[in-house]
């Protein structure tokens, strides 16, 4: 197990050194850079531009500009602006709106499945089907004004943000459930949106395991239906989900992005809109690394628990 984790953390160095490149290339496509936004101050000489271009690159060939980028990196973890200070925050909220989002999909998504396997072809079965197609086709964008339009003209949840105006004021027990309820609404789009999708995976996973033999065996065998479904079914159903659970974890960083700008969640996805809009190259290319780096390690972690949970399976 050691020597494999340890090949696949080797395995990360080459994977993000090509994402690099990749949104380097992106970013070098767009016209301009972020130093032109400057240069439209007239507080600013055209001489001190000038001095920035030279001293950050900018004046050079694109791949000279990413081999600096590469050097300091490498050599002396420098991404060329304070980049961890401006993402730390940015990056701790994402994480925070992401593990929300996974405990509504996981925690309803698991239990919802199993029960529409168990009630086949029910009105449950049936009920929970169309919920599910119902959600699959509305898209996150809308999902989430819908639910900020109803935050709004109901007054139950915040229209935005992450705090409270008064939050300064509260005491700790009060500023935790504070920003639980700022979290609620943006978790909720976020979670429900591969909660549909992984309760019919959960469902189709029972289902065929329901259908093997050794299943058979242990109803013959004068087992409750309940011991047959949670000792002997559930754990290798379960085996499929685990595997999912690594590219749930980078779908829901990456799809809190859109919904933090909706909600004015102070994320990475915001920092980045900022960074894009600003041409900040460097701020870009640190958030797009730490949301990859975070599906890497989600799917490392899956193959881990995979592991875990199915002894049979080996990565020697």
């Amino acid at each position: 197990m050691r020597t494999y984790v340890l090949r696949r953390l080797l395995q990360t160095i080459p994977l993000l050194f090509g994402i690099s490149l990749i949104t380097f290339l992106l970013l070098q496509l767009a016209p301009g850079d972020f130093l032109n936004q400057m240069a439209e101050n007239p507080g600013i000489s055209a001489e001190t531009i000038e001095a920035m271009r030279v001293r950050f690159g900018l004046d050079k060939p694109w791949y000279i500009q990413y081999g600096i980028y590469l050097r300091n990196v490498i050599l002396y973890f420098d991404f060329g602006q304070p980049v961890f200070e401006v993402l730390s925050d940015g990056f701790t909220n994402t994480l925070m709106l992401a593990g929300a989002a996974a405990l509504v999909t996981w925690v309803l998504a698991i239990p919802l499945g199993v029960l529409a396997a168990v009630r086949q072809h029910s009105w449950i079965d049936r009920a929970l089907s169309f919920l599910a197609f119902i959600w699959l086709s509305i898209p996150e964008i809308l999902a989430a004004l819908l639910l900020l339009m109803m935050a709004a003209r109901t007054g139950w949840f915040p229209v935005g943000g992450m705090r409270s105006l008064d939050y300064d004021q509260l005491d700790g027990i009060s500023q935790f459930f504070d920003i639980l309820w700022h979290l609620a609404l943006p978790a909720l789009v976020v979670g429900l949106i591969p909660l549909a999708s992984r309760m019919r995976q959960m469902r189709g996973s029972l289902l065929d395991v329901l259908r093997l033999d050794y299943v058979t065996t242990a109803r013959a065998k004068g087992l409750s239906e309940r011991k047959v479904i949670v000792k002997h079914a559930l754990r290798n159903a379960l085996n499929p989900m685990i595997t999912l659970f690594g590219y749930t974890l980078g779908a829901l960083v990456s799809g809190s992005f859109i919904v933090e700008i909706i909600f004015s969640w102070p994320g990475l996805g915001r920092i980045t809109l900022d960074a894009i809009l600003t041409q900040d190259q460097y701020l870009v290319m640190g958030a797009i690394l730490m949301a990859s780096l975070v599906l890497i390690i989600g799917n490392l972690i899956a193959d881990l628990l995979l592991a875990i949970a199915d002894p049979r399976i080996s990565y020697d």
